[in-house]
Formats: structure tokens, sequence, C-alpha cells
């Protein structure tokens, strides 16, 4: 799992913009889960899962920015 995280960060910058696109999104979701598990992080866990459910009509907007901004998409863990 680690692995996965570690190359999701470490990919080019143009393919996380593309992951970023509204319907394509779910991927950053998924890797928000991942993360929050590797950390061992119950509240990234739960809040995770609730983006994944209420968020999906703003939050590639947000991963969006954050990408453009610093590489990276918004997460706290």
């Amino acid at each position: 799992m680690k692995d996965l995280i570690k190359a999701m960060d470490n990919l080019p910058w143009l393919v996380k913009l593309i992951l970023c696109i509204p319907a394509i999104d779910i991927v950053w979701a998924v890797y928000r889960v991942l993360r929050s598990v590797a950390a061992g992080n119950v509240l990234g866990i739960v809040l995770s899962i609730v983006l994944i459910i209420v968020g999906i009509p703003f939050l590639w907007l947000i991963d969006l920015i954050c990408v453009i901004l610093k590489g990276n998409v918004w997460w706290f863990c």
C-alpha cells in the first residue's frame, strides 16, 4: 500500500492534473483513504469516506487548485 501511495506522489504534474478531472477524481478519493489507512489515522479514514460521498461536487476543484499550486492533492495526514 505504501508503494502505491509513493507511486501516486511521484506521478508527473500533468498526470496529476488529468486525474483531477471530475469523473476521474475518484482516484484521489481512494488515494486519501489509502493514505489514511497507511498512516493509521482513524479520523482521516472517516473523513475521506465522508468526502467520497459528500465532496464529489466540489472536491475535484480543490484537488485541481492544490495540484496547480503545490503539486499534490489536499490532505492532512
